[in-house]
């Protein structure tokens, strides 16, 4: 005889199921208008519940938003159904992969979180890889999030979270035909685009541009386990998992991470260059020595580590980010003035004395090459990025710990020849991490990816058959 499901059982499902067409209905409404439009009563209407019911699940927008991303990431992880397979028999490749010609021009795909209009090392590292790409003969596709409807990362309004993105990725694939994708970022375009290649058995490629285990931990009370478990599931399946420092590489090695491969970075030193005469001076009635730190103004930046030291002079923080308001109310001294970009930004960090980089969560840090292209010597804790180019660099001064130290590291730096710092910034180059990207990659070889994409192409003109019959 079958067991009765409990009472208490059949309870719990008819909330899950709630539960989820409340976060059904947000959905709906962010693809229909913006996020200050959000309506509980739309939201309970369109959900089939009453208004007093989505209150009772979630009592604030924020808490609302927060499960919506949650429950989206979800989605984008989840199972397939089984009409959404692909072809069958499609042979396991990635053990067929053999090296490539790095110099022939090829179809590549790059699926990404980080896009303009974001200011962040991220975006400035993949927008110039991708100019690079272009100008070497590559026909390169982005998916990022401007090409889909967004809304705002709860507790970091200025982040844009792409949402329904699964089916829309998956025909900008068909359409592309990619000979080789890359996936830059963890979030939904990154899921969307992790799934798809391996429900197709495609090859592809990640990389690591945050320490996003310790950035959450900064932000929510997770543990640091939880964060690695899940960066380590999703880039297990990557050909290659690339990285921008030898540090970084030792990290993720003993946190069980594989295939792991070296990806350098660059600095325009033409756009960034040593103040000339004639050039804009932002500091003008400021007390010297010029501190200067740039970068989103959030917790996991550590940028109130900067604003607690005892330094002579004045503090300038240059960028934008959910603490601004708290850190400026908090240090008066302190000179706050948002985002700078182009000749602006550039004579911000010509013009500093020393520039300080408090983060321990980044895994490179473009901005300190770009300091160094400027002139300006560098004060950081030896953390991943900082702890690989400024030994024996002449360019900067490490602090002791990753707790001590950075005040000493600031006034030390201030004796670094500015000549020398420019000298050392000239060692990187665009076209070279360009190079090094092409190499990492893991193309889908011959004849194996043109057997690929005819059979989809086949199977989607015999479904559209029967739809037009």
């Amino acid at each position: 005889m079958k067991s009765l499901a409990s009472p208490q059982s059949l309870r719990d499902k008819q909330r899950e199921e709630t539960r989820e067409q409340i976060l059904r209905a947000v959905g709906h409404q962010l693809e229909q208008g913006p996020l200050e439009d959000l309506s509980f009563a739309e939201i309970a209407k369109d959900a089939h519940v009453g208004e007093r019911t989505v209150y009772r699940y979630f009592p604030t927008k924020e808490a609302l938003l927060g499960a919506f991303w949650a429950w989206m990431q979800s989605q984008a992880v989840a199972p397939p159904e089984p009409k959404a397979k692909p072809p069958r028999s499609l042979p396991r490749i990635r053990e067929a992969i053999a090296s490539h010609d790095a110099g022939r021009p090829m179809r590549i795909l790059v699926a990404t979180d980080a896009w303009e209009p974001q200011v962040n090392g991220v975006v400035r590292t993949l927008t110039r890889v991708v100019k690079e790409l272009r100008e070497m003969g590559h026909s390169v596709e982005v998916i990022s999030p401007d090409q889909f409807k967004t809304f705002p990362l709860p507790t970091y309004a200025e982040i844009k979270v792409a949402i329904g993105v699964y089916e829309p990725v998956q025909e900008r694939f068909k359409a592309f035909e990619p000979e080789a994708i890359h996936i830059a970022t963890e979030g939904p375009i990154g899921l969307a685009a992790r799934r798809i290649c391996v429900e197709w058995k495609l090859p592809f490629t990640t990389s690591y541009h945050t320490r996003f285990p310790e950035y959450v931990s900064a932000r929510l009370p997770l543990p640091l386990a939880a964060g690695y478990a899940y960066m380590k599931w999703f880039h297990k399946p990557s050909g290659r998992l690339m990285v921008a420092t030898p540090t970084m590489r030792d990290e993720l090695a003993g946190h069980g991470f594989r295939n792991i491969s070296a990806w350098s970075r660059g600095v325009d030193t033409e756009t960034f260059h040593p103040r000339q005469d004639g050039d804009l001076d932002p500091y003008v009635g400021m007390e010297r020595p010029i501190f200067l730190s740039v970068g989103r103004v959030a917790v996991e930046k550590n940028i109130e580590a900067f604003l607690g030291l005892d330094l002579p002079g004045t503090k300038v923080v240059v960028g934008p980010g959910p603490q601004k308001e708290e850190l400026e109310a908090k240090y008066p001294k302190a000179v706050f003035v948002g985002s700078k970009s182009g000749p602006e930004l550039t004579a911000y960090f010509a013009g500093a004395d020393v520039f300080v980089f408090p983060s321990l969560t980044d895994t490179f840090g473009l901005v300190i090459l770009e300091a160094m292209a400027c002139g300006t010597p560098v004060a950081a804790y030896p953390a991943p990025g900082p702890i690989d180019i400024i030994p024996n660099s002449g360019a900067g001064k490490l602090a002791h710990t990753a707790t001590e130290g950075l005040r000493e590291a600031c006034l030390e730096a201030l004796a670094c020849d500015r000549k020398q710092v420019r000298a050392f910034a000239e060692k990187f180059s665009w076209r070279a991490c360009a190079e090094d990207f092409v190499r990492n990659l893991q193309p889908y070889p011959e004849p194996e990816k043109t057997r690929f994409w005819r059979r989809l192409r086949r199977l989607a003109r015999v479904r559209r058959k029967p739809a037009a019959a």
